[in-house]
């Protein structure tokens, strides 16, 4: 019987399957954020963020294949390299990871709490709910 403090382990993919994770319901946070690099590496207006310990992060399938931006180590994002799917990146110098929510195949718990980087979203788009703003990152 699984331990009842365990949270359960969800699962995500990119769009065509090849890279594949698993991760606990146990995310630190949640973020929709509006900085031009989620723009431009989504196609979207914003990213929802979800992060948590690298170490919580585990990727299943497609490891060796993925397209890396950025300095490997210290800070980048992670891509399918036959799809091109955006599935996370890594940050706070590798002990984080940011999961892009809309990659997971299971439900989180988990919400978005705020919009960050607003200072840079795009001017064509309009935040239409009540969820806090920040110009950065948020305080704290």
């Amino acid at each position: 019987m699984a331990n009842p403090r365990t949270p359960p382990l969800l699962t995500g993919a990119c769009l065509c399957g090849a890279v594949t994770y698993a991760v606990p319901d146990a995310f630190d946070y949640a973020f929709n954020c509006h900085c031009s690099q989620c723009r431009r590496t989504t196609g979207a207006a914003c990213e929802p963020i979800a992060g948590i310990s690298r170490e919580k992060f585990n990727l299943t399938s497609g490891a060796n294949a993925l397209l890396i931006h950025g300095d490997a180590a210290a800070g980048h994002d992670a891509h399918c390299p036959t799809c091109g799917s955006f599935l996370f990146s890594a940050v706070r110098d590798g002990a984080y990871v940011h999961l892009a929510m809309g990659t997971l195949i299971d439900t989180p718990t988990i919400r978005p709490a705020a919009h960050i980087f607003v200072g840079s979203k795009a001017k064509w788009h309009d935040i239409t709910d009540n969820l806090p703003q920040f110009e950065g990152f948020p305080p704290g």
